[in-house]
Formats: C-alpha cells, sequence, structure tokens
C-alpha cells in the first residue's frame, strides 16, 4: 500500500457532497489497491462510518478500517471537547461497529490527546478491546514524543497519524526519530495542506476558508509561493499534487500518505504519483524552504490543545 483513503471529505467537511459519487470513489480505490481507509465517529455526526458502511459491505476483508474517536461536537456543529475516558470510548467503538457494518476495527485511536484523563489510561481501555477482538491494533494522533513513550509502555503502537507535507515538516525533529525508534508507523495527512498545494478552489460551505493559510495577507502569499511550485511541476509533467504527494513518499519512504481522493480524478492522480528524486528535492527546496509557508495549519486555539506541538 502506497496511499491510504481518507474519508473525511466525504461528509461535507469541504462542501457539498454525493453519497453515490463517494461510495464508487471508495470502491475503485479498493479495486487500485488501495487498503487502509481512514475514517473518525465524528465526522459528520457518524455519516463517515454509515457511508464506509455502505461501501465496504461486502468487501470487509479488502480493507483494514482506522478509526479515530473522542472528539465532541454539539448538533451547530460547536466544539465541545475531547472525551478518552475509558467507558466513553468503549461505548463509542460500540457505536462505530454497529455504523460500519463490522464486527471489529483495525486501528483504533483518539482523535486528540484528552488533557483529562491520562493517556496510559486511554491506552489500557484499548488494549482490553484488543484483547476482547474487537480492535485490532492501536494508533494515536496528533501526540508529541511524550505522550507516545508513555503509550507505548502500556501496550504496543502500531501507528501515529500525524499532519506533514512540504508545508508542515516539524514532526522531523523529534517525532519521527521517536517512531523510528519504537517500530511505530505513520499516516501522514494534510500531504497536500488542505488543497493549498494543489491550489484547491474553496467554494461555499468550505471550512478551510476560516484556516489562517487560506485566510488574507497569509493566503497572498501563499499564492505567489505555490505559483512557484506550479512551475516546477508543469516543467517536471506532473501535477502540483504529484509533486506534493511525491515530495512526502521521497522523504518519508517507510510511511503512509492519507489522501482525501473524493473523485476518480483525484483518486488516479494521487495512485500515479511517483517519489521525487534527490534533485527535484533540491529544487522544490529552493522555491519552497521550510518555513516559508505563512500561517499555522490551525487556527491559534486549536493548535494550543495539540499535544504534538507541544516543545
Amino acid at each position: 500500500m502506497t496511499i491510504a483513503l481518507g474519508c473525511m471529505g466525504m461528509s461535507g467537511a469541504y462542501g457539498k457532497t454525493d453519497d453515490a459519487h463517494s461510495i464508487t470513489v471508495i470502491h475503485a480505490a479498493i479495486e487500485r489497491g488501495v487498503t487502509l481507509l481512514d475514517t473518525g465517529d465524528f465526522y459528520g455526526f457518524g455519516h463517515n462510518e454509515l457511508l464506509i458502511g455502505k461501501a465496504i459491505a461486502g468487501r470487509r476483508d479488502r480493507v483494514q478500517l482506522s478509526v479515530k474517536f473522542g472528539a465532541l461536537r454539539g448538533p451547530d456543529n460547536s466544539w465541545g471537547g475531547v472525551d478518552a475516558r475509558p467507558a466513553a470510548l468503549k461505548n463509542f467503538l460500540g457505536y462505530s461497529l454497529v455504523r460500519l457494518g463490522t464486527d471489529h476495527v483495525d486501528i483504533y485511536r483518539p482523535g486528540r490527546l484528552d488533557p483529562a484523563v491520562p493517556i496510559e489510561d486511554t491506552i489500557g481501555a484499548i488494549a482490553d478491546l484488543v484483547k476482547a477482538g474487537y480492535v485490532r491494533a492501536i494508533g494515536l494522533s496528533e501526540v508529541g514524543p511524550d505522550t507516545i513513550r508513555r503509550a507505548a509502555k502500556v501496550h504496543p503502537i502500531a501507528d501515529l497519524q500525524i499532519e506533514y507535507s512540504l508545508a508542515s515538516r516539524e514532526p522531523e525533529d523529534a517525532i519521527f526519530p521517536v517512531l523510528a525508534e519504537l517500530g511505530i508507523g505513520a499516516t501522514l495527512y494534510g500531504v497536500l495542506s488542505r488543497g493549498l498545494l494543489s491550489a484547491s478552489p474553496i467554494g461555499a460551505g468550505d471550512a478551510r476558508a476560516h484556516l489562517p493559510r487560506f485566510s488574507g495577507e497569509h493566503r497572498d502569499a501563499n499564492t505567489r509561493l505555490v505559483a512557484g511550485l506550479q512551475g516546477l511541476a508543469q516543467r517536471w509533467s506532473i501535477t502540483p499534487s504529484q509533486l506534493a504527494i511525491g515530495w512526502v513518499l521521497a522523504k518519508q519512504p517507510r510511511l503512509v500518505p492519507t489522501l482525501g481522493m473524493r473523485t476518480l480524478h483525484q483518486l488516479d492522480e494521487a495512485l500515479a504519483a511517483k517519489p521525487l528524486t534527490v534533485e527535484q528535492l533540491v529544487e522544490v527546496d529552493a522555491v519552497a524552504p521550510r518555513g516559508a509557508i505563512a500561517g499555522t495549519r490551525y487556527p491559534a486555539a486549536q493548535m494550543k490543545m495539540l499535544d504534538s506541538e507541544r516543545r
């Protein structure tokens, strides 16, 4: 498996979607060899899991399901924090299994660190679910080195989900070395920096309009920088998306990019991406060196909640 399919965008995060078309994309991804589907029980208030459940009916043995839990949201889409208490996560999993139409998930992970619950308690509870057969492996998401080490002392950790792209390179400093030391894999999301690196247009209902990299002066500066990357892609006869994916494939060959492919065109484009050469990496760094992208990946309040951003 070269890439994984991130399904969040199929439940309205970036605007209106069509379930029938989304299922067609999932089926095509499976037929083309994609084996890992990533979701969260809070994506579309359970809609995403219901969608995946329909898509994998009769195909469950061909895919692995990675499920995040813990985010609390109100019916008005307001943020209510994170709940990773043992009793809560076991409840969350029960509902996920029904929506997904399966008797187990392959990777189960808290979507964010719950500051009110020791990570040892959360991982211990998921370990109970592993013993019971409801979960095959334990993952983490957006946590830093100390939390990774503490979690791994309770139960082996299979995977960390973390944002990584040529626009967000911070995991290189301390997180990736810990993963290598402990033998933990990673699924890398945000490879296109939410469409910034592919110059994806923002339409009505698109949550990206409120993100720093897409707003005000940051947007203008980043548009100019992305134009430079587009020039490289054109010269190399690849698309800007393939450049961004190829950069990650070259920089972290043992890790798995997770792409939110919502159309068949995006699927085929991503699967055709190849690792950039050493010479190409040098040219990319000349146009977009580390730190050149303006703005943080989330608004300030969300950045403060990320354990992975603690220094």
